[in-house]
Protein backbone atom coordinates (compact mmCIF):
# COMPACT_ATOMS: atom_id res chain seq x y z
CA UNK A 1 0.00 0.00 0.00
CA UNK A 2 1.40 3.38 -1.00
CA UNK A 3 2.29 5.84 1.71
CA UNK A 4 -0.03 8.81 2.12
CA UNK A 5 0.23 12.21 3.73
CA UNK A 6 -2.44 12.88 6.34
CA UNK A 7 -3.32 16.09 8.11
CA UNK A 8 -5.34 16.41 11.31
CA UNK A 9 -7.22 19.69 11.61
CA UNK A 10 -7.81 20.30 15.31
CA UNK A 11 -4.97 18.01 16.32
CA UNK A 12 -4.66 19.23 19.91
CA UNK A 13 -8.28 18.51 20.93
CA UNK A 14 -9.68 15.29 22.42
CA UNK A 15 -10.78 13.82 19.08
CA UNK A 16 -7.70 15.04 17.20
CA UNK A 17 -5.35 13.37 19.64
CA UNK A 18 -7.42 10.19 19.47
CA UNK A 19 -7.15 10.25 15.67
CA UNK A 20 -3.38 10.25 16.01
CA UNK A 21 -3.52 7.23 18.31
CA UNK A 22 -5.86 5.29 16.02
CA UNK A 23 -3.68 6.01 12.96
CA UNK A 24 -0.70 4.59 14.83
CA UNK A 25 -2.60 1.56 16.16
CA UNK A 26 -3.95 0.68 12.72
CA UNK A 27 -0.54 1.10 11.05
CA UNK A 28 -1.75 3.37 8.29
CA UNK A 29 1.02 3.88 5.71
CA UNK A 30 1.73 7.47 6.70
CA UNK A 31 4.44 9.33 4.83
CA UNK A 32 3.79 12.61 6.66
CA UNK A 33 1.43 13.30 9.53
CA UNK A 34 0.78 17.05 9.64
CA UNK A 35 -0.78 18.39 12.82
CA UNK A 36 -2.81 21.55 12.32
CA UNK A 37 -4.49 23.75 14.87
CA UNK A 38 -5.12 27.37 15.82
CA UNK A 39 -2.34 29.94 16.02
CA UNK A 40 -2.58 29.65 19.81
CA UNK A 41 -1.57 25.96 19.73
CA UNK A 42 0.93 26.25 16.88
CA UNK A 43 4.46 25.40 17.94
CA UNK A 44 3.46 22.88 20.59
CA UNK A 45 5.03 19.42 20.41
CA UNK A 46 3.23 16.07 20.16
CA UNK A 47 4.65 12.55 20.08
CA UNK A 48 3.74 10.23 17.20
CA UNK A 49 5.40 6.84 16.80
CA UNK A 50 8.10 7.98 19.19
CA UNK A 51 8.90 11.08 17.18
CA UNK A 52 8.19 14.66 18.21
CA UNK A 53 5.94 16.52 15.77
CA UNK A 54 5.37 20.26 15.80
CA UNK A 55 1.81 21.54 15.55
CA UNK A 56 1.38 23.99 12.66
CA UNK A 57 -1.13 26.79 12.22
CA UNK A 58 -4.09 25.97 10.00
CA UNK A 59 -4.12 28.63 7.31
CA UNK A 60 -3.96 29.11 3.56
CA UNK A 61 -1.43 26.73 2.03
CA UNK A 62 -1.25 24.55 5.14
CA UNK A 63 -2.94 21.61 3.36
CA UNK A 64 -0.74 21.53 0.26
CA UNK A 65 0.76 18.10 -0.42
CA UNK A 66 -1.72 16.19 1.74
CA UNK A 67 -3.78 13.23 0.52
CA UNK A 68 -6.29 13.26 3.38
CA UNK A 69 -7.34 15.70 6.08
CA UNK A 70 -9.18 14.53 9.18
CA UNK A 71 -11.34 17.28 10.64
CA UNK A 72 -11.77 17.57 14.41
CA UNK A 73 -12.97 21.16 14.66
CA UNK A 74 -16.30 22.97 14.93
CA UNK A 75 -18.80 23.12 12.08
CA UNK A 76 -17.95 26.76 11.50
CA UNK A 77 -14.25 26.09 11.12
CA UNK A 78 -14.92 23.08 8.90
CA UNK A 79 -16.87 25.30 6.52
CA UNK A 80 -14.05 27.87 6.56
CA UNK A 81 -11.30 25.38 5.74
CA UNK A 82 -13.18 22.97 3.43
CA UNK A 83 -12.60 25.05 0.24
CA UNK A 84 -8.89 25.31 1.00
CA UNK A 85 -8.65 21.56 1.64
CA UNK A 86 -10.47 20.70 -1.59
CA UNK A 87 -8.27 23.18 -3.48
CA UNK A 88 -5.18 21.33 -2.23
CA UNK A 89 -6.50 18.08 -3.71
CA UNK A 90 -6.88 16.31 -0.36
CA UNK A 91 -9.98 14.37 0.68
CA UNK A 92 -11.58 15.97 3.74
CA UNK A 93 -13.06 13.50 6.27
CA UNK A 94 -14.96 15.85 8.54
CA UNK A 95 -16.13 14.95 12.05
CA UNK A 96 -18.32 18.04 12.46
CA UNK A 97 -21.97 18.37 11.49
CA UNK A 98 -21.21 20.96 8.77
CA UNK A 99 -21.77 18.71 5.74
CA UNK A 100 -23.65 15.70 7.11
CA UNK A 101 -26.98 16.54 5.52
CA UNK A 102 -25.52 17.93 2.29
CA UNK A 103 -26.86 15.73 -0.53
CA UNK A 104 -23.54 15.94 -2.37
CA UNK A 105 -21.54 14.70 0.65
CA UNK A 106 -21.61 11.02 1.68
CA UNK A 107 -22.25 10.28 5.37
CA UNK A 108 -20.42 7.06 6.15
CA UNK A 109 -20.20 4.32 8.75
CA UNK A 110 -17.85 1.77 7.13
CA UNK A 111 -19.62 -1.25 8.66
CA UNK A 112 -22.95 -0.09 7.21
CA UNK A 113 -22.61 1.88 3.95
CA UNK A 114 -18.98 1.66 2.78
CA UNK A 115 -19.99 2.00 -0.88
CA UNK A 116 -21.17 5.56 -0.25
CA UNK A 117 -17.63 6.69 0.56
CA UNK A 118 -16.52 6.24 -3.04
CA UNK A 119 -19.09 8.74 -4.30
CA UNK A 120 -17.39 11.68 -2.63
CA UNK A 121 -16.53 14.97 -4.25
CA UNK A 122 -13.65 15.82 -1.94
CA UNK A 123 -15.59 15.72 1.34
CA UNK A 124 -16.87 12.77 3.39
CA UNK A 125 -18.83 13.40 6.58
CA UNK A 126 -18.42 11.49 9.83
CA UNK A 127 -21.79 10.98 11.57
CA UNK A 128 -22.78 12.02 15.08
CA UNK A 129 -21.26 9.85 17.80
CA UNK A 130 -24.55 8.49 19.20
CA UNK A 131 -25.81 7.82 15.67
CA UNK A 132 -22.72 5.75 14.85
CA UNK A 133 -22.93 3.66 18.01
CA UNK A 134 -26.67 3.04 17.66
CA UNK A 135 -26.57 2.16 13.97
CA UNK A 136 -23.66 -0.25 14.39
CA UNK A 137 -25.67 -1.94 17.15
CA UNK A 138 -28.80 -2.39 14.98
CA UNK A 139 -27.07 -2.99 11.65
CA UNK A 140 -27.39 -6.77 11.84
CA UNK A 141 -31.12 -6.49 12.50
CA UNK A 142 -31.51 -4.00 9.63
CA UNK A 143 -30.04 -6.60 7.27
CA UNK A 144 -32.84 -9.00 8.20
CA UNK A 145 -35.58 -6.43 7.68
CA UNK A 146 -35.84 -2.66 7.15
CA UNK A 147 -36.44 -0.69 10.35
CA UNK A 148 -39.56 1.47 10.26
CA UNK A 149 -39.47 3.28 13.62
CA UNK A 150 -37.14 3.71 16.58
CA UNK A 151 -37.48 5.18 20.04
CA UNK A 152 -34.07 5.96 21.53
CA UNK A 153 -32.73 7.47 24.72
CA UNK A 154 -29.04 8.31 24.73
CA UNK A 155 -26.97 8.53 27.90
CA UNK A 156 -24.00 10.63 26.84
CA UNK A 157 -20.68 10.96 28.66
CA UNK A 158 -19.27 14.35 29.61
CA UNK A 159 -16.26 13.85 27.32
CA UNK A 160 -18.69 14.52 24.47
CA UNK A 161 -18.23 18.16 25.52
CA UNK A 162 -14.43 17.90 25.28
CA UNK A 163 -11.75 18.45 27.92
CA UNK A 164 -13.86 21.12 29.56
CA UNK A 165 -16.75 18.72 30.15
CA UNK A 166 -14.50 16.17 31.83
CA UNK A 167 -12.86 18.84 33.97
CA UNK A 168 -16.25 20.17 35.08
CA UNK A 169 -17.40 16.73 36.26
CA UNK A 170 -14.12 16.17 38.11
CA UNK A 171 -14.32 19.59 39.74
CA UNK A 172 -17.92 19.12 40.86
CA UNK A 173 -17.23 15.62 42.20
CA UNK A 174 -14.75 17.25 44.56
CA UNK A 175 -16.87 20.33 45.22
CA UNK A 176 -20.63 19.92 44.53
CA UNK A 177 -21.08 23.67 44.93
CA UNK A 178 -18.71 24.47 42.07
CA UNK A 179 -20.81 26.46 39.56
CA UNK A 180 -21.52 24.97 36.10
CA UNK A 181 -19.71 26.54 33.18
CA UNK A 182 -19.93 23.92 30.41
CA UNK A 183 -23.33 22.39 31.21
CA UNK A 184 -26.55 24.27 32.03
CA UNK A 185 -26.67 22.88 35.55
CA UNK A 186 -24.60 20.66 37.85
CA UNK A 187 -23.63 17.37 36.22
CA UNK A 188 -22.07 15.61 39.22
CA UNK A 189 -24.59 13.18 40.79
CA UNK A 190 -27.17 14.44 38.30
CA UNK A 191 -28.51 13.94 34.76
CA UNK A 192 -29.44 16.65 32.26
CA UNK A 193 -32.25 15.62 29.84
CA UNK A 194 -31.31 18.00 27.05
CA UNK A 195 -28.25 18.22 24.82
CA UNK A 196 -28.03 20.87 22.15
CA UNK A 197 -30.24 23.75 21.13
CA UNK A 198 -34.03 23.33 21.13
CA UNK A 199 -35.82 23.43 17.78
CA UNK A 200 -39.36 24.51 16.96
CA UNK A 201 -40.67 20.96 17.36
CA UNK A 202 -39.42 20.78 20.94
CA UNK A 203 -36.60 18.39 20.12
CA UNK A 204 -32.95 19.43 20.11
CA UNK A 205 -30.62 19.45 17.13
CA UNK A 206 -28.72 16.60 18.81
CA UNK A 207 -31.89 14.51 19.07
CA UNK A 208 -32.92 15.03 15.45
CA UNK A 209 -29.54 13.75 14.23
CA UNK A 210 -30.55 10.17 15.05
CA UNK A 211 -33.44 10.32 12.59
CA UNK A 212 -31.95 12.54 9.90
CA UNK A 213 -28.54 10.88 9.80
CA UNK A 214 -30.02 7.40 10.24
CA UNK A 215 -32.17 7.89 7.14
CA UNK A 216 -29.17 8.87 5.04
CA UNK A 217 -26.75 6.21 6.29
CA UNK A 218 -29.17 3.25 6.16
CA UNK A 219 -30.94 4.47 3.00
CA UNK A 220 -34.28 4.46 4.84
CA UNK A 221 -35.89 7.78 3.84
CA UNK A 222 -39.11 7.06 5.74
CA UNK A 223 -37.46 6.05 9.04
CA UNK A 224 -39.11 7.75 12.02
CA UNK A 225 -37.13 8.22 15.25
CA UNK A 226 -38.17 9.69 18.59
CA UNK A 227 -34.98 10.45 20.52
CA UNK A 228 -34.19 11.94 23.93
CA UNK A 229 -30.56 12.86 24.60
CA UNK A 230 -29.39 12.87 28.21
CA UNK A 231 -26.05 14.02 29.61
CA UNK A 232 -24.91 11.72 32.44
CA UNK A 233 -22.01 11.92 34.94
CA UNK A 234 -19.92 9.34 33.08
CA UNK A 235 -16.46 10.28 31.82
CA UNK A 236 -16.32 8.25 28.63
CA UNK A 237 -18.52 6.06 26.39
CA UNK A 238 -22.13 6.68 25.43
CA UNK A 239 -25.02 4.29 26.11
CA UNK A 240 -28.28 4.07 24.19
CA UNK A 241 -31.59 2.35 24.94
CA UNK A 242 -33.35 1.47 21.68
CA UNK A 243 -36.83 0.23 20.85
CA UNK A 244 -37.46 -0.49 17.17
CA UNK A 245 -40.17 -1.81 14.90
CA UNK A 246 -39.09 -3.74 11.81
CA UNK A 247 -41.12 -4.23 8.65
CA UNK A 248 -41.04 -8.01 9.03
CA UNK A 249 -41.24 -9.98 12.29
CA UNK A 250 -37.86 -11.01 13.70
CA UNK A 251 -37.49 -13.33 16.68
CA UNK A 252 -35.29 -12.40 19.62
CA UNK A 253 -32.97 -15.30 18.80
CA UNK A 254 -32.67 -14.18 15.17
CA UNK A 255 -31.88 -10.67 16.35
CA UNK A 256 -29.18 -11.92 18.72
CA UNK A 257 -27.56 -14.02 16.00
CA UNK A 258 -27.59 -11.08 13.60
CA UNK A 259 -26.01 -8.76 16.18
CA UNK A 260 -23.32 -11.32 17.01
CA UNK A 261 -22.45 -11.67 13.31
CA UNK A 262 -22.48 -7.94 12.51
CA UNK A 263 -19.11 -6.23 11.91
CA UNK A 264 -17.88 -3.97 14.69
CA UNK A 265 -20.44 -5.41 17.09
CA UNK A 266 -20.31 -7.68 20.14
CA UNK A 267 -23.32 -9.45 21.63
CA UNK A 268 -22.80 -9.26 25.39
CA UNK A 269 -23.55 -12.71 26.77
CA UNK A 270 -21.23 -13.08 29.74
CA UNK A 271 -19.57 -9.93 31.03
CA UNK A 272 -18.71 -11.06 34.56
CA UNK A 273 -22.08 -12.78 34.69
CA UNK A 274 -23.93 -9.93 32.96
CA UNK A 275 -25.70 -10.05 29.60
CA UNK A 276 -25.47 -6.29 29.19
CA UNK A 277 -22.59 -3.84 28.76
CA UNK A 278 -21.78 -0.69 30.70
CA UNK A 279 -19.82 2.35 29.51
CA UNK A 280 -16.71 1.12 31.31
CA UNK A 281 -16.82 -2.16 29.34
CA UNK A 282 -16.52 -0.29 26.05
CA UNK A 283 -14.08 2.47 26.97
CA UNK A 284 -10.82 2.82 25.00
CA UNK A 285 -11.68 0.33 22.24
CA UNK A 286 -13.63 0.33 18.98
CA UNK A 287 -16.37 -2.29 19.31
CA UNK A 288 -20.02 -1.56 20.09
CA UNK A 289 -21.42 -3.85 22.77
CA UNK A 290 -25.09 -4.85 22.70
CA UNK A 291 -27.18 -6.53 25.38
CA UNK A 292 -30.65 -6.91 26.89
CA UNK A 293 -32.11 -7.90 23.52
CA UNK A 294 -35.78 -8.62 24.11
CA UNK A 295 -39.27 -8.51 22.65
CA UNK A 296 -40.95 -5.13 22.78
CA UNK A 297 -44.14 -5.25 24.87
CA UNK A 298 -45.94 -2.52 22.91
CA UNK A 299 -45.54 -4.15 19.49
CA UNK A 300 -45.04 -7.78 20.44
CA UNK A 301 -44.99 -8.94 16.82
CA UNK A 302 -42.48 -6.67 15.09
CA UNK A 303 -40.93 -4.76 17.99
CA UNK A 304 -37.52 -5.35 19.62
CA UNK A 305 -35.65 -3.59 22.41
CA UNK A 306 -31.94 -3.50 23.22
CA UNK A 307 -29.20 -1.63 25.09
CA UNK A 308 -25.84 -0.69 23.59
CA UNK A 309 -22.63 1.08 24.62
CA UNK A 310 -19.66 2.40 22.68
CA UNK A 311 -16.67 4.69 23.10
CA UNK A 312 -17.84 7.92 21.48
CA UNK A 313 -14.33 9.39 21.17
CA UNK A 314 -13.06 6.34 19.33
CA UNK A 315 -15.75 4.54 17.30
CA UNK A 316 -18.11 7.49 17.64
CA UNK A 317 -15.58 9.89 16.15
CA UNK A 318 -11.86 9.26 15.61
CA UNK A 319 -11.86 5.58 14.65
CA UNK A 320 -14.80 5.89 12.27
CA UNK A 321 -12.99 8.71 10.45
CA UNK A 322 -9.75 6.74 10.19
CA UNK A 323 -11.71 3.70 8.96
CA UNK A 324 -13.05 5.84 6.12
CA UNK A 325 -9.48 6.59 5.01
CA UNK A 326 -8.71 2.86 5.21
CA UNK A 327 -11.70 2.16 2.96
CA UNK A 328 -10.40 4.53 0.30
CA UNK A 329 -6.87 3.16 0.56
CA UNK A 330 -8.03 -0.45 0.29
CA UNK A 331 -10.02 0.42 -2.84
CA UNK A 332 -6.88 1.77 -4.48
Amino acid sequence: MRSVNIGILGATGVVGRQMMQVIEERSLPVGELRLLSSARSAGSKVLFKGQELTVQEAKEGAFDGLDFVLGAVSSGLSRVFAPEIKKSGAVFVDNSSAFRMDDSVPLVVPEINPEDAFRHNGIIANPNCSTIITLVAINGIRKLSPIETMVAATYQAVSGAGHEGMEELERQMKDPDSPPKVFPCRIAANVIPMIGSELENGYTAEEMKMQNEGRKIMHLPDLKVCCTCVRVPVVRSHSIAVQMVTRDPITVEQAKQAIAAAPGCVLAQDLDGRDYPTPIDTTSQDLVYVGRVRRDLIDDRRGLALWCCGDQIRKGAATNAVQIIQLLLDKN
